[in-house]
């Protein structure tokens, strides 16, 4: 659509965020006025509310009366009919009728004792009949759909569980947090066994472990249903099912319910750009099962004709507001976060997009796309770059500031040193960079400390506290990494003998007390808790006052702590001197040299830091550090006083 042109009622609010938006106001206008054409015609139509809903009312449905009622969409189709084992899969006799529009309907009454005329479990499919043939297929709106053993081709049992076996949420939804510490997680991976984990394991045995490390959000992945299970739960072939490798819908439920309970928010992962084309297989009422948000996946492919394809994105403004930009994939998404953030005021949305498209992250009233975050996908790349091509003596220490800083403004970022794309087979994790083959021999206590573990540990934990620190308004994690997971992902296929040794979560690895991993996990939960201490990541921008390429050091201020990291692979710094803007007594915060993350406590832990008034890099004040080689530091103020 071209729409007419509309100015946001906001858009001065935008301008003043961002200058270079001034030249491209028409096609902000023309946007907006394409958003409020789609808002006009879904009112005209029902409203939000039966737009929204019409898993209700398509698909399956078994009605008050126990009555069930069938509604389709198929405008090619010649005839359907409901089959299955309730009518020995007989064509002829429960068939629909067809109405207007393309669409398609069949009732079938209650029994005569007023009780479901299916089974609860009973396998059914739709017979759509083209040519003069049936294919049975699955309804694009069925709510649980289930893989036989001995087939490829999904079943659709009937899902209409009694009263006593629903699953009925005992907790109330958390108040969204204002800092976001995001566990990002997939249920099947989640056991150490070589098995698909399920719903209730995860909920009884991963949640608590989350909750310990201090995170308040879930991310999870790979619950809409999908047919391949190493396609990561990216060929998504039912999107209103939840899958059932790891349990049903009921359990599903009470893993959020449980989840809930801990005080931690679940965002669902949602998969618009990755559909299978398995057209024999195929979004669910996903607020029936208490999620409280959504990352959308490839936003940036939704965005442009091109699909984000690199050599058609130049980075120029231009590219943001030419032909190339998909009109109607946009205004979906802004149609998408206005209904979601009026409908529900606690939802969390966060869009996955690397072109860097303005506004994303600002509201739809001001001419935005309505997110309320979205991924710092840079950072990843680059630390990457760093540990595959260049030594420890030539990480470029002013690139790695601008990277972790270079992010929109007034737009909020998740910072992340690794996720789930970097630990999937043909990449590795951090820890294993870093690492590699000596994981295998060397981080247990009971062997010696190998230079290449000591760097590992070292800059595992650096690596992650200065993204964290600096590169954005909310952090996430990928499940394992925050100790160290070895390896690389690799999900059960017929390349590796269908194998799951790679496609697990190595738990007794952090729990044995014999093995360097607990460092690693000791530290990821001091991050965490020197967050939920200050809310630094709700606190606006980091001011990086120094970063010195030779020496190796970067310091910078943030919610009233002042961060220091030494990544020089062998020098230490005695008395080096920092410039800090608030003058007063700090004391360490957060030591990654303290033994209780694997570092040797060259620190005093009871060290105080008197702040001196001559101004330096800067900062009106200096204080004067001992920072030893590839150590950080956090220090907080805790009182006024200085040296002077």
């Amino acid at each position: 659509m071209s729409g007419n042109g509309s100015r946001p009622p906001r858009l001065d609010n935008l301008l003043k965020l961002d200058g270079y938006l001034w030249n491209y106001q028409n096609e902000i206008c023309r946007r907006y006025g394409v958003f409020l054409d789609y808002s006009k015609k879904i009112e005209e139509c029902g409203g939000w509310e039966t737009f929204t809903t019409a898993y209700r009312e398509y698909g399956v449905v078994v009605m008050k009366d126990n009555s069930v009622r069938c509604l389709e969409w198929a405008p090619g189709a010649e005839a359907l009919s409901l089959v299955g084992d309730f009518n020995d899969w007989n064509t002829e006799s429960h068939p629909y009728k067809r109405l207007e529009y393309g669409k398609w309907e069949l009732i079938i009454p209650a029994d005569k004792d007023g009780n479901c005329p299916i089974k609860h479990g009973s396998i059914i499919k739709v017979a759509v009949r083209k040519n003069n043939i049936f294919r049975f297929k699955l309804s694009p709106w069925a709510h649980y759909v289930t893989r036989p053993k001995e087939a490829t081709v999904y079943h659709m049992p009937f899902y209409n569980p009694s009263e006593s076996e629903r699953y009925d949420f005992k907790h109330a939804r958390p108040s969204k947090p204002e800092s976001l510490r995001i566990y990002e997680a997939h249920v099947g991976i989640s056991s150490w066994e070589g098995k698909v984990n399920t719903y209730k394991n995860f909920a009884n045995d991963v949640i608590p472990r989350i909750k310990k490390q201090g995170y308040n959000t879930i991310q999870l992945m790979a619950i809409m249903e999908h047919v391949y299970y190493a396609s990561f739960g990216y060929q998504v072939t039912s999107f209103f099912a939840a899958s059932s490798r790891c349990g049903t819908p009921e359990d599903l439920k009470y893993l959020v319910d449980k989840a809930h309970e801990a005080g931690i928010l679940i965002l669902l992962d949602v998969v618009h750009s990755h559909a299978s084309k398995n057209v024999d297989d195929g979004l669910n009422e996903w607020d029936e099962y208490g999620f409280d948000g959504f990352r959308f996946d490839g936003v940036t492919s939704m965005l442009y004709h091109s699909h984000g394809i690199a050599d058609a994105l130049d980075g120029g403004y231009d590219m943001y507001f030419g032909l190339n930009v998909d009109t109607d994939s946009l205004v979906y998404l802004m149609l998408a976060n206005s209904f979601l953030h009026r409908r529900f005021p606690h939802i969390v949305t966060i869009a996955e997009e690397v072109s860097g498209m303005p506004a994303l992250c600002r509201p739809v009233e001001e001419g935005g796309q309505g997110f309320d975050y979205r991924l710092a996908m840079a950072a990843p790349d680059l630390w990457i770059k760093f540990l595959k091509h260049f030594s420890d003596e030539d990480w470029d220490i002013s690139n790695l500031v601008f990277t972790l800083e270079n992010r929109r403004y007034a737009e909020k970022h998740i910072a992340y040193a690794e996720s789930h794309d970097q630990a999937l087979v043909g990449d590795k994790t951090i820890a294993f960079w870093l690492m590699d083959k000596e994981m295998y021999d060397f981080m247990s206590e009971t062997t010696p400390l190998t230079p290449i573990i000591e760097r590992g540990i070292a800059l595992h934990k650096m690596i992650r506290l200065i993204t964290y620190g600096l590169g954005g308004e909310a952090w996430l994690n990928f499940i394992g990494n925050e100790f160290g997971h070895p390896e690389w992902l690799d999900f059960p296929r017929v390349g590796n003998n269908e194998s799951f040794h790679y496609c697990r979560r190595q738990w007794n690895l952090v729990d044995n007390e014999l093995l360097r991993y607990k460092y690693l996990n000791n530290f990821d939960r001091a991050m965490n808790e020197l967050e939920e201490k200050h809310l630094f990541l709700s606190r606006g921008p980091a001011y990086t006052s120094w970063k010195h390429q030779d020496d190796k050091v970067i310091a910078f201020e943030r919610a009233g702590l002042l961060f220091i990291f030494n990544f020089h692979p062998h020098k230490s710094y005695s008395d080096y001197k920092i410039g800090i803007e608030v003058a007063g007594e700090y004391v360490l915060a957060l030591n990654s040299d303290d033994s209780e993350f694997g570092g040797f406590n060259r620190l005093d832990k009871n060290q105080h830091y008197f702040t001196f008034p001559e101004g330096y890099a800067n900062r009106r004040n200096h204080l004067c550090v001992y920072i030893p080689c590839r150590v950080a530091i956090v220090l907080e103020k805790i009182s006024e006083k200085s040296a002077s």
